[in-house]
């Protein structure tokens, strides 16, 4: 019994100012433990006291939980480190154009966009929306993956305000509305950030994409 209060007080005495937080609640546990097993050793049965065996259990299974923890935090720490690498590898798309299905900034002049329409369509029509989600406008464009450009006006040929827009397509089949489709747009890439979920690009107008969703990268057009 003086063996284990040793133990316990020398584990407690190593902790230093410089542990790190999983550290000190793995050696915190480890103390819970030690206490547990303590008052567990001193109030059994004297009649029928406990199997060796059972404390070897206890034992090998706090130090598979111990071995879980630093594995978790060792994992982490591998993971934080490949963000900021896929930050450095992608910190030259800055201040280029993307080529994404996100919200894109329009300051005036055309832009281009990709339509992507259902294998079902007979029909496609072009839904414009405005940085609130409100539909600004709608026209119906040729049911094909050629790029269309799009002049900024609403329904009456009269010109939209700057500010950040989203595109959808409507497909219909026989009149009926089948799928609704995305089409993409060049944006220009402000950012990159290492998010919760790992590197993210943020656009032109303050919304974020994943590296992954981008279908391609250019050098910015000329004003």
């Amino acid at each position: 019994m003086d063996a284990v209060t040793s133990a316990t007080t020398q584990t407690g005495a190593t902790n230093t100012p410089g542990q790190t937080q999983q550290g000190t609640l793995i050696n915190s546990d480890f103390q819970t433990f030690l206490l547990m097993l303590t008052t567990q050793m001193q109030n059994q049965d004297p009649l029928n006291p406990i199997e060796s065996s059972d404390y070897a259990v206890q034992l090998a299974t706090f130090s598979g939980v111990e071995q879980q923890v630093r594995t978790n935090a060792l994992i982490e720490s591998m993971s934080a480190q490949m963000g900021l690498s896929g930050m450095a590898q992608m910190a030259s798309w800055v201040g280029m154009e993307a080529r994404v299905a996100a919200p894109v900034m329009f300051d005036g002049a055309p832009l281009t966009l990709y339509p992507a329409p259902a294998n079902a369509a007979d029909q496609a029509v072009l839904v414009v929306l405005n940085a609130d989600g409100q539909e600004v406008t709608s026209a119906q464009v040729p049911v094909s993956t050629d790029p269309v450009s799009w002049a900024g006006t609403d329904a009456n040929g009269a010109p939209l305000p700057s500010g950040v827009y989203t595109f959808r397509l409507e497909n219909y089949s026989e009149g009926k509305l089948v799928e609704t489709t995305a089409v993409e747009a060049y944006g220009r890439i402000e950012e990159v950030r290492n998010g919760t979920g790992g590197v993210v690009l943020v656009m032109e107008g303050g919304g974020t994409v994943a590296p992954s969703d981008i279908k391609a990268v250019r050098e910015p057009t000329a004003p």
